[in-house]
């Protein structure tokens, strides 16, 4: 079954790039589309789709508050975020309302199908560069400031128990908030064969998603945040 998607954004343009780019793939469906938060329940209601993909900055209803009021109405239904905003206080608050994925307007279409990908499959999913902005205001809390140096510059332990040497590698392009596409190209190996290493990594660390996973990382010392 196709992966049913309602697309919700003032800007008409953007929204036939996305469902075109989206519909290319064949494994989505593009139902509905609206041009104001305050439309997204009535076509949620309406057409029952998997995942909504919410513009943040709309005239009337924004899209945190429809996205609140989405998630308490229907639970089941994924809200992706779209932003032209990477700061990391908007990110949160969009995941506080419920929203299952958040993703920056300059992404590329490979980010986008990714996305839509891992949330319709139960996971979540943050862009790259949102995830890097991420981790490191979560270092330089848990860090604190009389402890901040000693705690960046201290040795990296590799989880070698867990992981293999080119997981690791991997491991350490996401949390420098690579795309696969930027770990392909870093590594000199496919996009394909970079899925299935993160893949591995987020069986291995027994985590559902790869922001999960970095956390986890950091939260252990096996990476360096830079």
């Amino acid at each position: 079954m196709k992966t049913r998607i309602v697309i919700i954004d003032d800007h008409q343009l953007f929204r036939e790039g996305v469902k075109r780019i989206l519909e290319f793939e064949g494994q989505f469906e593009v139902v509905a589309e609206g041009a104001d938060g305050s439309d997204a329940l009535e076509l949620v209601q309406k057409h029952q789709p998997d995942i909504v993909i919410m513009d943040i900055n709309m005239p009337n209803t924004n899209g945190v508050e429809a996205t609140r009021q989405l998630v308490e109405t229907y639970p089941d239904t994924k809200v992706v975020v779209l932003s032209i905003h990477d700061d990391e206080n908007y990110v949160m608050h969009a995941l506080k309302t419920g929203a299952t994925g958040y993703l920056l307007k300059d992404m590329d279409a490979d980010t986008l199908i990714e996305a839509v990908k891992v949330v319709a499959e139960g996971g979540s999913y943050l862009h790259p560069r949102v995830t890097h902005n991420l981790i490191q205001e979560y270092r330089r809390l848990a860090a604190g400031t009389s402890q901040k140096v000693e705690k960046t510059s201290r040795e990296v332990c590799l989880p070698l128990h867990l992981l293999t040497r080119r997981e690791c590698e991997v491991l350490q392009l996401l949390a420098d908030g690579k795309s696969n596409r930027g770990i392909g190209e870093a590594l000199f190996i496919s996009e394909k064969t970079v899925k299935n290493h993160v893949s591995n990594i987020l069986q291995k660390l027994n985590v559902n998603d790869r922001t999960q996973a970095v956390v986890v990382a950091i939260k252990n010392g096996w990476v360096e945040v830079r």
